[in-house]
């Protein structure tokens, strides 16, 4: 029989997450500010979440809130891979994978005219024509209300069309995702001349950057849900000891940190694979897939075992785990579900000659390690 030692804590180490050196300078000022937002908010969240307007402020004024679309700061994915999981990680109420990864550079893909400052986001909906006019009823908007402009994306026969709205000139109603963030309903009526039409590429490209957004997001939630219960079960006492003394606690918590690592290995791929290649590779898809399927299963069983090994005060508003874990299973469902992703991985090795070509593709194995290490969750 296995005997553990109960003046030692076995789960030494869970819970803590890898740095790098080449990130380390943005990691600092983002967890610095996401620091300073979670205990601003703390006992002052509502449903749905408002914007935090001095999180807002601040990452404009240090010019993370459009990191990678500002040339003179030559910032990329593995930068931004830092800011979308560390902000993630506090539960940050602001649209910073809206604004920078999607609408800001969708913008300049498009030509398109936003406003230099302010939170922008993306919808998409289907359209109906009547005349030279495009009308459309696009749900699920993130952040609609708070946003200086909405691009969206509009689906016909003929193909898709984008165009940037003021969101407070259209009739616009908010509900709220599973992570208690906005949700806009907006009435969009709009001239088709006002409308650009969007190439298949791009928008291919734009979907893959929301789920690769989401799954740094989702890697974020789930470090921090984490470390979360690994406090907790060490500063939890049951019968004279702390729960995490008990070695069916410590396998629980083992495996927690099994999947951890399993969704922070597919998350640094993907990682590697944009910042090599770009988010328009074939390679970054691959890889994105990998990462969303990988999440999904993570997300299961980090959620469940985090809830379980907290009991009820998990649950309750006023702890912060369900911050955490809801905002980890609205995310990873996103821009493509993991089933929706596995059927594209499955078509993928369908369609090719050799599926092993694809199971093995070469992602640049250096850049992937570095981006492992680069606290991509």
């Amino acid at each position: 029989m296995t005997t553990v030692d109960p003046g030692r804590d076995a789960m030494a180490g869970l819970g803590e997450t890898p740095s790098d050196d080449d990130n380390n300078d943005v990691r600092s000022l983002v967890a610095d500010l996401g620091a300073r937002s979670r205990d601003r908010l703390t006992g002052q969240r509502s449903r749905p979440a408002r914007l935090d307007e001095v999180l807002w402020a601040n990452l404009e004024e240090t010019g993370l809130s459009r990191l990678t679309t500002t040339v003179d700061f030559d910032a990329g994915p593995a930068q931004a891979a830092v800011l979308l999981s560390e902000l993630a990680g506090f539960a940050c109420p602001v649209p910073i994978a809206e604004t920078d990864l999607l609408a800001a550079w969708l913008s300049a893909e498009t030509a398109s005219v936003v406003p230099e400052s302010g939170p922008l986001t993306v919808g998409f909906g289907i359209a109906s024509e009547d005349g030279d006019t495009l009308t459309a009823t696009v749900d699920d908007v993130p952040w609609a209300a708070d946003c200086a402009a909405v691009l969206l994306v509009l689906e016909r026969d003929k193909g898709r069309f984008i165009t940037v709205i003021d969101p407070s000139a259209h009739p616009l109603s908010t509900t709220e995702s599973l992570a208690s963030e906005p949700r806009g309903r907006i009435d969009v009526s709009v001239r088709r001349d006002d409308c650009t039409e969007l190439p298949a590429p791009v928008y291919a490209e734009l979907i893959r950057r929301g789920a690769w957004a989401r799954c740094l997001q989702t890697m974020g939630s789930l470090q921090s849900t984490m470390e979360l219960t690994v406090s907790h079960t060490r500063e939890r006492q049951q019968f004279g000891r702390s729960l995490s003394k008990f070695q069916s606690v410590q396998h629980q918590l083992a495996a927690m940190a099994g999947s951890l690592e399993k969704g922070r290995a597919s998350v640094a791929l993907a990682v590697a694979a944009a910042d090599d290649m770009g988010f328009g590779a074939d390679e970054t898809d691959f890889a994105v897939a990998v990462a969303k399927v990988t999440l999904g299963h993570c997300v299961d069983d980090i959620v469940s075992s985090a809830h379980q090994l907290h009991g009820a005060i998990g649950v309750t508003a006023e702890h912060s785990l369900w911050l955490h874990t809801m905002r980890a299973r609205s995310a990873i469902g996103e821009y493509g579900s993991p089933r929706r992703w596995s059927e594209k991985l499955g078509s993928r090795l369908l369609a090719a000659g050799n599926p092993w070509d694809v199971l093995t593709v070469t992602i640049g194995a250096d850049s992937a390690e570095d981006a492992k290490g680069a606290h991509v969750g």
